[in-house]
């Protein structure tokens, strides 16, 4: 095994557009979970937004829907999107022909694999033949198209000029700690930013396995620059990765430990750089659809150019030109790179310089802006997430004796809320919390952090009374504003310095319980919409469901089953009904 297994867990993953070939009426949509479904993918889209620019421009000029309308049968009458041009109306019988809407798929194909100037070329032969046939209206929504095609690819000519497409990364290193940070350059423009930590790495340096010390941090996405929206993405094969962005500052720091030319170790340096690096980018892009063109890493190592063979050679089918994996010594790619260092000390001081120096210290100054009687040891933090009031649940992170105690998280599935509620639902899981502790006769934490606001704190302490739990220490930090408001003291909020350690350890607190907040109700959102269709069926319920699908692995696999594998999981008639329901 490499010395470095760097097991990279990504909080959410870019958006792919998918074309439903497998399907009578193809549709096209955005999604961010790849199957091999017989659909076609494209894609990475950098960053998110451009997927779903992308597809709206497709319904617009193209007309292929994305509605989740059953289209294996016709309906009485077609939605508003049909009556405003964005779709063909396949789910009306006569609105549309089989040759009409595939000619809109090849075209949409052509659109997404990148082949502008096959598509003016086909769309303008069609605009002849309609101009002979005097189908004028039709020539000229054909003339309209081949505008829009043809100032889109001049957006993605300005684009190439700009740039090349590339990764940079930088890290910083000390006290067996590291910070790596990942630029994405899209069109010679930075789009998104990536960073990950590591702890303890000089002892993993002796193991066989490294996992980071923590999942990859969520940040606020900001858009930098400005993407042609014309780039296509890549079809690719079912695959994931993700990303997360931040304002970028550049300071001048120390970015690199003590290496050689070949990212070899000093004697007294345990730390591997070079072959980190080259275990980093084995995991990060092998086996995935789209590498960009340049990789530009602070260190060399000794099989870079065994990997940029492997990287370019592993999808020649969609690869456009041969991957590079450079270490610039000089010019405006080295500074990229000392950027991208610069930006990994920020992100290393703000995690880990409150996490392991001056522990004691940074207690005291907590103890003293929030009022508390004692040292804190124990900070237990709160966080509600949902999507529109559907699958609302919560986490419960904790830090103690200055380090996150993963082993004491808690999540919890919201059970007596419906619909947005923030409130409610964090009276109710604060309630069960600290029931539960004094069912079980334990000691309450030094302090009850919220993620949230006024309503968010005082929904706690109300909980909080109801147990008859006086005195405890209760505080939320607002989002965005980045304010402290301690329960008592709501008319004298804290702001604390920008460069604080108590904020920063606060922050650190309050990203993590947001982190495992979405994390955990991601999979139960996935969960939902896995079972969603068979929950349709008549006489399918959610035990039903729940052992299809541990069964069968996913609803496609259900689908495909026959009457005589269905009823070895479900009853003659459950599998009647589901055969009836996936194949009129």
């Amino acid at each position: 095994k490499p010395r470095f297994n760097i097991l990279l867990r990504d909080d959410k993953t870019y958006p792919y557009v998918k074309l439903t070939l497998g399907e009578r009426w193809p549709r096209v949509y955005v999604t961010r979970r790849l199957r091999k479904d017989g659909s076609a993918y494209y894609g990475p889209y950098f960053p998110a937004n451009l997927a779903y620019r992308i597809t709206d421009l497709i319904h617009r000029n193209f007309m292929i829907p994305s509605c989740k309308v059953d289209l294996t049968r016709f309906h009485p009458r077609p939605c508003l999107q049909y009556y405003i041009k964005r779709c063909l109306g396949p789910c009306v019988k006569d609105l549309t022909t089989t040759d009409t809407y595939q000619e809109a798929v090849r075209d949409v194909k052509m659109f997404l694999e990148g082949r502008p100037t096959d598509l003016a070329r086909s769309l303008r032969a069609r605009m002849e033949q309609a101009a002979t046939a005097q189908e004028y209206e039709r020539a000229a929504r054909y003339r309209d198209l081949i505008s829009t095609v043809e100032q889109l690819q001049e957006r993605q000519r300005i684009a190439a000029a700009e740039g090349d497409d590339a990764d940079v990364f930088g890290y910083h290193y000390e006290n067996g700690m590291l910070a790596v940070n990942l630029f994405h350059m899209r069109g010679g423009k930075m789009v998104d930013r990536r960073e990950f930590f590591w702890e303890d790495l000089p002892e993993f340096a002796e193991s066989p396995e490294v996992e980071p010390s923590t999942e990859h941090v969520e940040t606020a996405t900001e858009y930098v620059g400005t993407a042609a929206l014309g780039c296509p993405g890549e079809q690719s094969s079912p695959a994931q990765s993700a990303d997360s962005a931040t304002t970028l500052e550049a300071t001048p720091t120390q970015v690199s430990p003590s290496i050689d030319g070949r990212g070899r170790p000093s004697p007294h340096n345990q730390f591997h750089p070079g072959e980190f690096f080259s275990a980093l980018l084995k995991q990060l892009y092998i086996g995935q659809p789209y590498v960009p063109r340049n990789l530009y890493v602070p260190v060399d190592f000794e099989d870079r150019e065994e990997l940029e063979d492997l990287l370019s050679d592993q999808d020649p089918g969609t690869r456009s030109a041969r991957v590079h994996i450079l270490v610039p010594q000089r010019g405006d790619k080295r500074s990229l790179i000392d950027l991208a260092g610069n930006n990994a000390k920020q992100s290393y001081d703000q995690r880990f310089r409150v996490l392991k120096p001056n522990a004691r210290k940074i207690q005291e100054e907590l103890q003293e802006a929030v009022g508390l009687p004692e040292l804190p040891k124990r900070i237990e933090c709160f966080d509600i997430s949902h999507i529109q009031g559907a699958e609302t649940v919560a986490s419960m992170v904790v830090w103690e004796d200055g380090k996150m105690k993963k082993a004491d998280y808690r999540k919890f599935i919201i059970r007596t809320v419906e619909g947005v509620d923030d409130f409610a639902s964090m009276r109710e899981v604060v309630t069960r919390r600290y029931k539960r502790l004094q069912d079980e006769k334990k000691a309450m934490p030094s302090l009850v952090l919220i993620d949230g606001g006024l309503g968010q704190l005082h929904a706690a302490a109300e909980a909080l009374e109801k147990l008859e739990i006086i005195n405890q220490p209760l505080a939320a930090i607002a989002k965005r504003e980045e304010i402290l408001y301690v329960y008592g003291q709501e008319k004298d909020p804290i702001a604390l310095d920008h460069h604080s350690p108590v904020l920063h350890l606060i922050q650190m607190i309050r990203d993590e319980a947001h982190r495992f907040a979405v994390t955990f109700h991601r999979k139960r959102r996935q969960i939902r919409d896995r079972s969603t269709e068979l929950l349709e069926i008549p006489g399918v319920g959610v035990s039903t469901t729940r052992r299809l699908l541990e069964h069968f692995g996913s609803v496609q696999a259900v689908k495909q089953a026959d009457a005589a594998a269905l009823s070895a999981v479900v009853t003659r008639t459950q599998a009647e009904a589901i055969r009836s329901h996936f194949h009129r």
